[in-house]
């Protein structure tokens, strides 16, 4: 049997959440069309007769602005070299750069044995497909380009065998019923953040942070969950609340059909919105809110 850790890095916004989503089976990391939807590394599990993949889906690649953000490239850098292979996304939609392949030769360099997704083929050109594989080995990349598509399945299995070449021989490192490393609270957060994500413009998404505050499971089944939504700014949590309450009550709500299906029972779920200055380059207030490199 072969085992190992699989390091899913890439630009922000290249795919990776969405790709380790759809080869696990389950919906382990959150996803939205904004950058640095993913913060932590979060681990999906694949496991089959003969082989167990765990993925660790890592906070895209993004230039820093913030001690957040400085925290999450950190995240990123330390998973590169502590995997047994790395997976690097590249969108395919977006065009192949030199500045790709330049980033890509870096993660080569670890001498981490190495694949390359191309994603999100089913949205571009099919005969760009091999004129962007020819730059990127033009240019000096020397893993093997697997071109893919999540959303329609397209050359998953390929890319799926060729992961599992590079593992080494051993033992599973999870019990098989196992998906993921992360809790059902800390998914709960991750749910409600990604609504957020969708809903809110500009910078309002990426100054938020949840923190839960009781999640607890009643002897009927049903959970009774609250939650903060931290903002950076008065103004951004009146935007939040909308007039009326509006806003913030057609977001929970649907934040909410998403934590029941994940928890497969009814929930009842009560949000508070509150500000933190300038919570994502004060230290103490990150280590609260769960983003630290302990």
């Amino acid at each position: 049997m072969r085992s190992g850790t699989v390091a899913v890095i890439g630009k922000a916004n290249a795919g990776k959440s969405t790709l380790v989503n759809v080869l696990v089976g389950e919906k382990i990391a959150i996803v939205s069309p904004k950058p640095q939807t993913t913060r932590d590394r979060i681990m999906g599990i694949l496991t089959r007769e003969e082989y167990q993949i765990a993925f660790v889906d890592t906070p895209g690649l993004f230039k820093y602005n913030n001690a957040l953000t400085e925290l999450m490239m950190r995240t990123t850098e330390t998973a590169s070299k502590e995997v047994d292979a790395i997976l690097f996304v590249l969108d395919g939609h977006e065009g192949v750069r030199e500045e790709d392949a330049e980033l890509i030769k870096k993660y080569e360099a670890l001498h981490v044995p190495m694949l390359v997704a191309f994603t999100k083929t089913d949205i571009m050109p099919k005969e760009k497909i091999p004129e962007a594989a020819k730059a990127l080995f033009e240019w000096g990349v020397a893993s093997d380009v697997y071109p893919v598509s999540a959303r329609k399945g397209k050359n998953l299995k390929k890319l799926e065998e060729a992961i599992v070449s590079l593992l080494p021989e051993g033992e599973p490192l999870f019990p098989e019923d196992v998906v993921s490393d992360r809790s059902e609270k800390f998914m709960v957060a991750e749910l409600m953040r990604e609504k957020i994500l969708l809903k809110y413009e500009k910078e309002i998404p990426h100054g938020v942070a949840i923190l839960v505050n009781t999640f607890e499971k009643h002897e009927n089944g049903a959970y009774e969950i609250s939650l903060d939504i931290v903002c950076e700014k008065k103004n951004h949590k009146a935007i939040l609340i909308g007039k009326q309450g509006s806003a913030i009550k057609e977001t929970a709500s649907f934040a909410r059909k998403d934590m029941e299906k994940f928890l497969g029972a009814k929930v009842y779920l009560t949000v508070f919105v509150k500000v933190r200055e300038d919570w994502r380059d004060r230290t103490a207030l990150m280590k609260e809110f769960g983003y630290s490199e302990e």
